[in-house]
């Protein structure tokens, strides 16, 4: 009985382990079920969020603009904003996120607060700007702080049933910005450029000057781009599947200008600004022979960065896009025409007479008296009827045809934003001796001040006028070098004999004609002045534009085409006191920094001849005191 009863306990006891293994299997089981079907919702759940395909952009930016002697003009940055969904902040660590935050942007806690709510005090649900502006370096700062907050468990997941899913702080770029640090420096030539939005993203446009010119070649060709497939957490998964695009930045612009050459004769324009009380002065300093363009200076500048409305007026590179009556710097080249045209004895003397009536209603008139002049003196002393009657030499499509190949009429090729061309006489008219005396002395016609640099380089580089080229070259970021194409290409304008003839012309007026006050002891200087009336609706008043254009060269064979224009002076206003100082002074900056070097033989024999001739001039203003003492009995 006992036995029995001891195998029943047994059994029930077998029975009994069995139940609890059973148990604890199907427990087992069920935990491995749910396991599986967690992991396989997790997998189909990756697997359908790496079917998505994410696509990361790399904008381009512009390129640089960099003067010759390696200083950066222009250059752009990427800014970056930072963002957040107000929603993947734990409400427990919203303070702590807060706080550091704060900490790594500068910003203040209650600016940083305030982000989270409208102007009317109501609290955002969902995207914010927390700040924008950032630079690369708060970038990287802000991006570290994002993965410091992912480890301090400030963010949430957004969707409870996707609990891998956590979005944290974004840094996404917002714009391109454009900066100028040299700030008033080389406008306007530099130009400037706006702001346009495309895709909710900044880029700068050029407006003006160079910025606009060459934007084909600054502007970024290319975004980089990624597209990818993304995992659980949004990471890009480089893959056979993935591919990409290679960001293009723009081309940087290589300057023929060098920066410090540039700043001591913007340096000049202004002084001589403040001492004529003129409007602008202007001034341009060129290779005679390669084209290539020292300084291009203005005394209206303004900072591209801040540009007020006071700078409206210095926005426009007038350089180009400011047309004038040039007055007498046009004869050289009537004489040039005539000269090609072998209507010019050179030991000729030319009756002037002071007055020469051509119509009823035009009378030619010199400021200086003479009887006669030959050519040559009457360039040195800018005599409208000399030069008058030389043209009335030329037939109208001589004088027409002469004038275009000096590039008058046409692009000068400058490589700024817009180029305004003037106009001259047609043929036909230029038959009428009202219309081609006037013209010949730089009246009834329009000029920039590029076309008349351009025109004035064929005197000085054996009758070629060449292109004005402020870029050298276009490089990519990668250093190689490229050619800027020129629309505008070097002409034959005279020929070699006329241009040699011309250009001693242009050196003995600044010998001894109406260009003295451009001489620089020990320097070769030519050139010629010209004071022109300004018109106004139709009837010339007493204003004027006075401007010197020439050469300047040395022994050692550096040659150098320079132009001056002054607007509207009120002090004094003959181009003799104005632009050709002016050009003196620019002489005097080539000279500092050994851009020409000083003959110092050639400066003993300039300071003789100017003592000599100064002792003339004494001579001949004495006698003419006597004579008129002896004329009005004075004793």
């Amino acid at each position: 009985m006992q036995k029995t009863k001891n195998v029943a306990t047994e059994n029930r006891m077998i029975r009994y382990r069995s139940a609890i293994l059973l148990i604890l299997f199907l427990g087992i089981f069920l935990l491995f079920f749910i396991f599986s079907v967690t992991m396989g919702k997790t997998v189909a759940s990756s697997r359908r969020t790496e079917n998505k395909i994410v696509k990361l952009e790399n904008k381009g930016i512009r390129g640089k603009i960099i003067s010759k002697d390696g200083f950066v003009v222009a250059y752009s940055e990427k800014k970056f904003r930072a963002e957040i969904n107000t929603r993947s902040i734990d409400p427990k660590k919203k303070n702590l996120f807060i706080k550091l935050f704060a900490i790594y942007s500068g910003l203040s806690e209650r600016e940083v607060a305030s982000k989270f709510f409208t102007k009317s005090g109501k609290k955002i649900h969902g995207r914010i700007v927390l700040t924008d502006n950032i630079d690369y370096r708060l970038k990287s700062d802000l991006k570290s702080l994002s993965y410091k907050m992912s480890r301090l468990h400030i963010f949430r997941p957004l969707n409870p049933k996707k609990p891998q899913i956590i979005f944290g702080l974004d840094i996404l770029p917002d714009s391109e910005t454009r900066f100028f640090p040299n700030k008033k420096l080389l406008t306007p030539v530099v130009g400037y450029v706006h702001t346009e939005m495309k895709d909710n993203y900044r880029k700068p446009k050029g407006i003006k000057g160079l910025e606009r010119a060459y934007s084909r070649y600054l502007e970024s060709e290319q975004d980089g781009l990624l597209y990818a497939k993304k995992d659980v957490q949004g990471t890009p998964l480089l893959d056979r599947e993935s591919h990409s695009n290679k960001r293009v930045d723009g081309m940087d612009l290589h300057l023929n200008i060098p920066l410090s050459f540039q700043k001591d004769v913007e340096a000049v324009v202004t002084q001589m600004k403040k001492e004529t009380a003129a409007k602008e002065v202007m001034a341009a300093v060129m290779d005679s022979v390669t084209g290539q363009i020292y300084a291009l200076a203005s005394s209206e500048r303004f900072n591209p960065k801040h540009i007020r409305q006071r700078d409206v007026n210095a926005l426009h590179p007038k350089f180009s896009e400011y047309l004038y009556e040039p007055g007498s710097v046009i004869k050289p080249f009537t004489m040039a025409i005539a000269l090609d045209h072998d209507k010019v004895d050179l030991n000729e003397h030319i009756p002037l007479g002071g007055k020469l009536k051509v119509t009823n209603n035009y009378t030619i008139s010199d400021d200086e008296y003479f009887q006669s002049l030959t050519p040559k003196g009457i360039i040195m002393h800018s005599s409208n009827i000399g030069i008058a009657k030389i043209a009335w030499r030329l037939t109208g499509r001589e004088l027409y045809d002469g004038w275009r190949n000096f590039g008058l009429s046409k692009p000068s090729g400058i490589d700024l934003s817009r180029e305004l061309i003037g106009r001259i006489k047609s043929a036909s008219q230029l038959n009428h001796k009202t219309h081609s005396a006037n013209m010949a002395y730089g009246y009834g016609m329009l000029a920039n001040f590029m076309q008349l640099v351009r025109a004035y380089s064929a005197f000085n580089n054996d009758g070629v006028i060449v292109t004005p080229k402020i870029v050298e070259y276009l490089s990519d970021k990668n250093g190689k070098r490229y050619i800027v194409p020129r629309d505008v290409v070097n002409v034959q304008a005279c020929s070699s004999r006329t241009a040699h003839i011309i250009n001693k012309m242009l050196e003995e007026t600044v010998n001894r004609g109406t260009g003295t006050a451009a001489q620089y002891d020990g320097i070769t200087v030519g050139g010629k002045t010209g004071t022109a009336h300004i018109s106004e609706k139709g009837q010339y008043v007493e204003k004027y534009h006075s401007s010197f254009y020439g050469f300047a060269n040395d022994s050692l064979g550096h040659k150098f085409t320079i132009g001056v224009f002054v607007i509207k002076p009120k002090k004094v206003y003959f181009a003799s006191q104005t632009a050709a100082p002016t050009f003196q002074k620019i002489v005097g900056v080539l000279v500092k920094h050994k851009y020409l070097v000083v003959d110092k033989i050639l400066a003993k024999i300039d300071l003789s001849r100017r003592e000599t001739l100064r002792a003339r001039k004494r001579a001949a203003y004495l006698r003419k005191i006597e004579e008129y003492n002896e004329e009005h009995g004075i004793r």
